[in-house]
């Protein structure tokens, strides 16, 4: 799904993307609610980036990644915790593009998630290539999404990939 966002295009910057677990559902321009196997996965788009909602068998994980008031650690390249009896891992990666190899990423990857079912993107105003969008699915009894924060005034996307699953019993010899 792909929608324009009704909410003017701050000059924020990749380097302002804060990462947090465990927060209280934010304001969202966008929501797309998904059941993947058994999972409920909520999509929100905010003002200021992205939320994932997860829910499965009572068991709840809530990642938030957006430019947080009062937020200045910088976004992690990776972390790996244990969430009760879920393991959850994130990573995030800067790509620096050149303004032509930005604009047909940014077309890429918009076709791609605009058409995908659990997809949700938006573009902000003013911005042809100023976006954010998400992408969930779940294989192998794992829930995965990815994102992508684009910033065109600094040529910037940041990525991200999360993964959640059950944990596997250690094997008792």
């Amino acid at each position: 799904m792909l929608t324009t966002l009704q909410t003017a295009y701050s000059d924020t910057r990749a380097a302002d993307l804060a990462w947090t677990l465990g927060r209280e559902p934010l304001p969202a321009l966008a929501v797309l609610d998904l059941e993947l196997g058994g999972a409920k996965v909520q999509l929100r788009l905010l003002g200021a980036s992205h939320q994932v909602l997860l829910e499965e068998e009572r068991r709840t994980c809530s990642e938030t990644v957006a430019c947080l008031p009062g937020s200045s650690a910088p976004l992690p390249l990776g972390v790996a915790e244990s969430l009760g009896d879920w393991d959850y891992e994130f990573a995030a990666r800067v790509e620096t593009l050149s303004e032509g190899s930005f604009a047909g990423r940014a077309q890429e990857l918009l076709a791609l998630v605009a058409d995908h079912p659990h997809g949700l993107a938006g573009t902000f105003p003013g911005s042809p290539h100023a976006f954010t969008a998400m992408l969930a699915q779940r294989t192998e009894g794992q829930v995965r999404w990815r994102t992508w924060h684009a910033y065109p005034q600094e040529g910037q996307l940041v990525v991200t990939r999360t993964r959640v699953r059950a944990r596997v019993p250690a094997a008792v010899p």
